[in-house]
């Protein structure tokens, strides 16, 4: 039995990139930072950081490459699940090149949005629902009129 699963709490270090396939299919690229402490040389407490490259697709009918593409921005917390991915190709230079990702399978956002976004940024009330890959909206611990939800 394998199992390629990987589970991620961390915070974008740049504004995610999404383009398109020559078929029409959305990609959405970004780099994940995640932290982990341990004991540095010296024996005194550290902290690490560690850098993830996500891509992620659309599945099905979820348009989570969009979703990510559209509402994502760098400094927001995100829950990513999904696996890991080797590439390799030949660059301009001749040489290999090869690089490991998460493909993304799900993506759930972690902070309101009015923490999430930019202040300039922020048209929606800061009452709204943490957003999902999925596609829809989980409900808050208040009631939220489903016009204000995006999704």
């Amino acid at each position: 039995m394998n199992l390629n699963k990987v589970m991620l709490i961390g915070r974008l270090t740049r504004d995610p990139e999404m383009r398109y396939t020559p078929s029409g299919s959305p990609v959405t690229t970004f780099s994940l930072a995640t932290n982990r402490y341990g004991q540095g040389p010296d024996g005194e407490k550290k902290e690490y950081t560690d850098y993830h490259n996500v891509v992620v697709w659309n599945i099905g009918k979820r348009n989570l490459a969009e979703i990510a593409g559209q509402y994502l921005h760098k400094g927001s917390l995100v829950y990513i699940e999904g696996r890991l991915q080797t590439r390799s190709w030949e660059g301009q230079d001749g040489q290999k090149r090869k690089t490991t990702e998460i493909n993304a399978t799900e993506i759930q956002f972690l902070e309101p949005r009015s923490q999430s976004q930019p202040a300039a940024a922020t048209a929606e009330p800061a009452e709204a629902a943490v957003a999902t890959g999925t596609g829809r909206a989980e409900e808050p611990s208040r009631d939220v009129d489903p016009e204000d939800i995006p999704f």
